[in-house]
């Protein structure tokens, strides 16, 4: 009987054995065919850069004043950046009334790595995460035309252990760790973020995210070594769009925490206060 018994349990961890092979097998697939349709998608870019040719997707850069004006918005406004790897794509968003509102979404025209967050100087990954700029970080004569750095490594990623420097948006299409935007692109977004923080807005929030983080999405990835860490990522994509103001973020013990923010907040720094909801929620 027991020989049975044995025999039974081996075929079942055989069975087993075999499930995670396959999952695992199947995970790898999809990492490698969404990889290999990101790097289709950088080379078709380069090309139409290296031709001179704007990108699908550009706003009518040579008309900043009269798209303003169309869409009730000020230059000077309050900034807020979103970014998002997989849709290769950088939407600017202005402050109106207490809100925000997007304005313009930028083809984004490279950034390097894989989808996941940045570990290690070197690794070449664009990082992943909530970012604060202020005048100390823009670099107007960039040797990619004009940058601004994201801050990387934050609070977050410094709890975990992570390095890395000169984690920028520039002008261009070539990045090791970057998002290039082309100069033209650049320009405008210069134009807008500079003309905030001469306004009086302290900093803007650059909100990083391997792709629209909407359920459909993360459950196609649930497999990731970065699930968890996306969920996290989610938590602040989610408060935005409630929102649309920028929430408060903060780091304690290793992990994100967000809270809504007020009425004319979010332009608070991404620090380390382990704050409790009632006091981030205005």
């Amino acid at each position: 009987m027991w020989v049975a018994a044995l025999r039974r349990l081996g075929l079942g961890l055989i069975v087993f054995s075999a499930a995670v092979a396959a999952l695992l097998l199947a995970r790898e697939r999809l990492v490698d065919r969404e990889q290999a349709e990101i790097e289709a998608e950088r080379s078709a870019r380069l090309a139409q850069a290296a031709q001179g040719l704007p990108l699908a997707g550009t706003p009518d850069l040579g008309d900043l004043a009269g798209r303003l004006s169309a869409a009730g918005l000020r230059l000077g406004a309050p900034v807020f950046i979103r970014v998002f790897k997989r849709e290769f794509e950088l939407e600017l968003w202005l402050a109106r009334g207490g809100r925000f509102q997007r304005f313009a979404v930028y083809p984004i025209c490279r950034w390097s790595g894989r989808l996941g967050p940045k570990l290690a100087e070197g690794d070449g990954q664009a990082p992943e995460g909530f970012y604060t700029v202020d005048a100390k970080a823009l670099n107007p004569a960039s040797r990619w035309h004009r940058s601004f750095d994201l801050g990387f490594p934050n609070a977050f990623d410094r709890a975990h252990g992570r390095t890395g420097s000169y984690l920028m948006v520039h002008g261009g299409c070539a990045s090791i760790g970057c998002f290039a935007m082309t100069d033209p692109a650049i320009d405008e977004i210069w134009r807008l973020v500079t003309a905030a923080l001469a306004a009086g807005q302290p900093r803007f929030h650059v909100h990083v995210f391997p792709f629209r983080m909407t359920q459909e999405n993360l459950d196609r990835r649930r497999s990731s070594p970065w699930a968890a860490f996306w969920q996290e990522l989610k938590h602040g994509y989610d408060a935005f769009e409630a929102t649309h103001r920028p929430p408060r973020v903060s780091v304690c013990d290793g992990r994100y925490r967000i809270a809504p923010a007020a009425q004319g907040e979010g332009g608070g720094a991404v620090d380390s206060a382990c704050f409790t909801l009632s006091d981030g929620s205005g």
